[in-house]
């Protein structure tokens, strides 16, 4: 009897169990798939285009944008997920007509670029990057930058079917862009509608044996200096001043600056005449100065040397054996580089082959290595070259600490760098930064980047003037100016370098071209030597010691895109270049023993 009303018990409690399943089975929300997702996006989409009511009221986009953007978010590998995102990227580009602010056309471009990175390989990738560019272009009235986006389809997606259409918008742009800075160069040589030159500033950075002055100018002005004698009877110390033509102070910025480093007492600017402004270098004891104009912008550099490092300077140039006449050197120095139809594919570059063996100025005055100043190329505000949110600073960068740790274990060397994170350090101050610190080499750290995604190879620069026009083409990159800036920038240079110099950063950029290959062919295939070459960067200009620029692979090349992104290949890059300045090095301290 127990058993058989136990048995009615227990189907009794598995007939409500299955009761209880039904019931929950039917108030539970169905699952939510990415086609179902998908659907429920493009019906808010298509309800809101259907009403002009619903579209003035910015929830309504919103609340569409958000549903393409969830399947995205719930489904990254999802077949639809690139095209969703480049729905909410649309979606984003119409609501700015009926909103006028600028969020979201920011909005706009982010998920288009998210698709364009992330989606690389969807067909729709070529058309966000495009798209980008249109708003930059349409929207914010941005051509450069527009030009940029749009130079990314051709070099990112050479065989998307948005090519043409960049690359014709790129012709376009190129023709508008050309004809705005010639309209610029004729106002500013003309001086039409653009009046006076405003000079917006004056900076410094000091040592008691060096100091650069900066000048700061909204645009280039001719300019000529000075030497004031000292006059007792009006206790006016000697003065340096550079006068600048057609120019003005500008009433809001500090015209006095005082110095007091043993060098210079003070720094200041006036209005000495009417179209004249006067900058005024009032000197303590100083044994030599330079003067030179850097560009983009425009600004005029002054380096002001000790009296003992002149006349260290000075007894070594007599000390010093006999070498080639001034006259052949200058006449070296200025072989005209090679001309290279822009129109025909890149054949090879011309290279330095043989470094400078004559003696150089370090060998001869003794002196060994102790300090080392590296410098990771761009940071902050300035990413450098960047592709799929790849940016330059940040190699460099892990690349430079990486060496400063070898330096100081193989080498006891101590090592500074112009910058441990990422901030904005300008051209001018990184070289002056060396000088400051009394290093005794000076190495620039950069990645390169071509408009043919095929080129890719290794290669270091010295300061000289530069010998094929592919050199030209990444000084200018590399000093962010035009290359006929760079071109003017040539004209100047045996004004600005010693010999001596020339030589030691030639000898030490061939140990460190030879130290890289060296040590990165031993774990990677296909490297490529693209050789020793010299151009004029504004970073090595004023270097006091042996100064080199390394580019250390292409970022528009694939392979060494990813080689540059894995720690093996930034190890290989950090072990080549301290042992090409280890050899270099032995080689001072073998002339220094004598042998």
């Amino acid at each position: 009897m127990k058993d058989r009303i136990g048995h009615r018990i227990g189907t009794l409690l598995l007939a409500a169990a299955a009761i209880f399943a039904v019931a929950g089975q039917a108030h539970a929300k169905p699952s939510l798939t990415p086609e179902k997702l998908l659907s429920s996006a493009e019906q808010c989409q298509k309800s809101l285009y259907a009403s002009k009511e619903k579209q003035k009221y910015r929830h309504n986009w919103i609340l569409c944008i958000e549903r393409f953007q969830s399947l995205a978010h719930r489904f990254p590998q999802h077949e639809h997920a690139a095209r969703s995102l480049f729905i909410a990227a649309t979606m984003y580009t119409k609501l700015h007509v009926f909103s006028g602010k600028e969020q979201d056309l920011d909005e706009a471009i982010r998920l288009y670029k998210h698709v364009s990175e992330r989606y690389a390989e969807s067909n729709l990738a070529d058309d966000a990057q495009f798209k980008i560019g249109e708003i930059y272009y349409e929207n914010k009235n941005d051509l450069t930058q527009a030009y940029v986006e749009f130079l990314k389809v051709d070099i990112r997606f050479p065989s998307g079917d948005m090519r043409p259409r960049a690359r014709t918008m790129l012709d376009k742009l190129s023709a508008v862009l050309a004809k705005r800075d010639a309209q610029r160069t004729e106002k500013r040589e003309s001086g039409d509608s653009q009046g006076l030159t405003e000079v917006q500033g004056i900076r410094h950075w000091s040592t008691p044996n060096y100091t650069r002055v900066v000048i700061d100018i909204s645009r280039p002005v001719k300019y000529e200096s000075h030497i004031i004698k000292e006059d007792p009877n009006l206790k006016k110390p000697r003065r340096l001043y550079v006068d600048l033509k057609d120019a003005l102070v500008k009433s809001d910025i500090t015209t006095s600056i005082p110095i007091d480093d043993g060098l210079l007492k003070s720094a200041r600017a006036g209005q000495y005449a009417k179209e004249t402004v006067r900058v005024v270098l009032d000197i303590d004891s100083i044994g030599g100065y330079k003067i030179f104009p850097l560009h983009d912008p425009f600004r005029i550099v002054i380096d002001v040397q000790g009296r003992e490092e002149k006349e260290a300077k000075e007894k070594s140039e007599k000390e010093e054996i006999p070498r080639k006449k001034e006259s052949e050197v200058v006449a070296e120095s200025s072989k005209p580089g090679v001309k290279i139809d822009r129109q025909r594919v890149r054949r090879g570059i011309r290279k330095e082959k043989n470094a400078d063996q004559s003696v150089t100025l370090a060998r001869q005055l003794g002196l060994g290595v102790r300090k080392i100043v590296i410098d990771p190329g761009h940071g902050g505000k300035d990413p450098g070259c960047f592709v799929d949110g790849i940016e330059e600073k940040t190699i460099v960068l892990e690349l430079a600490k990486a060496m400063a740790g070898k330096i100081k274990e193989k080498l006891q060397c101590e090592t500074v760098l112009t910058r441990d994170k990422d901030l904005f350090v300008p051209l001018e101050r990184r070289t002056a930064f060396a000088n400051m610190h009394k290093a005794d080499l000076f190495i620039s750290l950069h990645i390169n980047a071509h408009k043919q995604d095929d080129v890719h190879g290794l290669e270091t620069y010295f300061l000289n003037m530069a010998t094929d026009e592919r050199a030209v083409m990444v000084a200018a990159r590399e000093n962010a100016t035009s290359e006929k800036n760079i071109s003017d920038l040539q004209k100047i240079l045996n004004d600005l370098m010693l010999n001596t110099k020339i030589s030691e950063s030639s000898k030490l950029a061939h140990e460190v071209q030879k130290g890289i290959l060296l040590d990165v062919k031993k774990r990677f295939d296909k490297v490529r030597d693209l050789g020793v070459k010299q151009a004029p960067f504004y970073v090595l200009i004023g270097a006091e010691m042996p100064a080199v620029l390394v580019e250390v692979g292409f970022i528009t090349n694939d392979m060494e895109k990813k080689r540059l992104l894995s720690k093996p290949y930034i190890e290989a890059l950090a072990n080549g270049l301290v042992a090409g300045i280890e050899r270099y090095v032995k080689g001072i301290e073998m002339v220094n023993r004598g042998r």
